[in-house]
């Protein structure tokens, strides 16, 4: 059963996500936020498998109070806390590649299909990301803009990448570049259970907490370069 925590400042919006998860056999509702405030509240209390946070609220907005509950479950492994699945207007909404870099996995447009919106969920319980490696170089070259300047820092200084292993590093570099683990395996030649598990020891060592987070990575590292 995995449980989940709606953050939406729009009761009737609330309302609607309720009914939906309800009608699922293995998703139960947690709890439910109209601030960001009471979600970085609730998520502590409740501690959900997935919080679905809305971005813009009034008072702390969805990215910060994003940032408040990846804080609180620091050091005790990327793999624990909740998950977070920002939800956002538009799919160009400057303020989701925001809440990615705090910590969220992954980011869903409020007009998706129900199906979609179940999916991700699952997605980001199971410990994936639910953008979809073809649109993962997609959306950082949209929002790739907002990070912050590093001018002259090499790749190697970065902390987080200096124990990968080359193979390591050129996983790593090509996920950044959209390729999902079937074209990393074919194009690498490699076996697909090698790929993942490749996979799972860069979000190891990087300290990612998911795809999206290790590719956040491999920019901020400058590994690769916007388009």
């Amino acid at each position: 059963m995995t449980t989940v925590l709606i953050v939406d400042d729009q009761p009737m919006q609330r309302f609607g996500f309720r009914m939906l998860l309800e009608s699922q056999d293995d998703l139960r509702v947690a709890g439910e936020a109209g601030t960001g405030t009471e979600a970085v509240r609730l998520a502590a209390e409740l501690s959900p498998d997935v919080v679905l946070m809305d971005i813009r609220m009034p008072g702390m907005d969805g990215i910060e109070a994003t940032r408040r509950i990846i804080a609180s479950t620091a050091g005790t492994g990327p793999t624990d806390g909740p998950r977070i699945l920002i939800l956002t207007t538009f799919d160009m909404d400057e303020y989701a590649y925001a809440g990615l870099r705090a910590g969220a996995s992954g980011f869903l447009i409020k007009d998706a299909l129900p199906e979609e919106l179940l999916a991700g969920i699952r997605a980001v319980a199971a410990g994936d990301a639910i953008v979809a490696p073809s649109l993962t170089r997609r959306l950082l070259d949209a929002y790739v803009h907002h990070l912050p300047a590093a001018a002259g820092t090499p790749p190697a200084a970065d902390p987080r990448i200096a124990s990968l292993t080359d193979r390591e590093r050129e996983i790593l570099t090509v996920i950044a570049q959209g390729w999902s683990n079937v074209e990393v395996a074919e194009r690498l030649h490699l076996a697909e259970s090698t790929v993942k598990t490749h996979v799972s020891r860069i979000l190891a060592k990087t300290g990612a907490r998911d795809r999206v987070q290790a590719v956040i990575v491999a920019y901020d590292a400058k590994l690769v370069e916007p388009a």
